[in-house]
């Protein structure tokens, strides 16, 4: 696995990259959002644990996570409303825990945490469009595991976890658009030669057509494209969705 490494400076454009790289190799959201639980885990503190939360409507939700540990103290967290990693959400910035002992915030998340064999946790913010929208959460076994530099490392790969997400979401967005365009043309289209077989069977207008196709839809109870795609396939001898143009 690539690691999160700072060489001269050059971190910021490598974490990018190896991002982008991650993005267009995985075939879908989570699958990359797993592989950042994997990167973070391996490149900011190795032997490290990492969840990796977003705020849902009906509550956070670890939608990846580099192994088990991760995910259940992440869980223990929602189970009681509080936590590292709900604090990093609520306020849009870094919580670090430098040893879950001595730390007495969040005193019920904390003695779960240390039965689960946790010493010192990293939170970091997901942000996106101005707000919060999650969190990157690294838990280590050993106190003081997580250093200022390891703290910026975790920042920066959250920044560029956000942006690469936004972006997936979008094209995922213009990707449906397009898919729902095209259905609308398709069904334009067919809807278009049954109307015209319409006008020439009654010698009718396009307004009379459409309402003998309007009442033909609801008589049978199926939508207007389905009638539609039956009246030109009686006609033609076959269905217009077979024609390449539709498709």
């Amino acid at each position: 696995m690539a690691r999160v490494t700072e060489d001269d400076g050059a971190e910021p454009a490598s974490a990018a990259v190896q991002l982008q790289e991650l993005l267009l190799d995985t075939e879908d959201v989570d699958t990359f959002l797993h592989q950042v639980a994997l990167l973070a885990s391996d490149g900011v503190v190795p032997g490290a644990s990492c969840g990796i939360t977003l705020r849902r409507a009906d509550g956070p939700l670890t939608v990846a996570s580099s192994d088990a540990l991760a995910a259940r103290v992440d869980e223990v967290q929602y189970g009681f409303g509080d936590g590292p990693c709900l604090t990093c959400m609520d306020t849009g910035e870094v919580v670090l825990v430098v040893d879950v002992a001595e730390d007495d915030r969040w005193s019920p998340y904390r003695a779960r945490a240390l039965e689960h064999g946790v010493r010192s946790s990293l939170a970091v913010p997901l942000a996106g469009r101005g707000r919060s929208t999650g969190a990157l959460n690294l838990y280590s076994p050993r106190p003081s595991a997580f250093s200022a530099d390891h703290v910026g490392q975790a920042e920066r790969l959250a920044r560029q976890t956000a942006l690469a997400v936004a972006l997936a979401v979008r094209m995922s967005e213009k990707a449906e658009l397009t898919a729902n365009l095209r259905a609308a043309l398709t069904s334009r289209a067919v809807i278009d030669q049954a109307l015209g077989v319409i006008m020439g069977q009654n010698r009718c207008s396009p307004e009379e057509a459409f309402d003998v196709l309007r009442s033909a839809s609801q008589n049978r109870n199926v939508k207007l494209r389905s009638m539609a795609t039956e009246i030109v396939q009686a006609v033609s001898g076959r269905s217009p969705l077979d024609d390449p143009r539709f498709v």
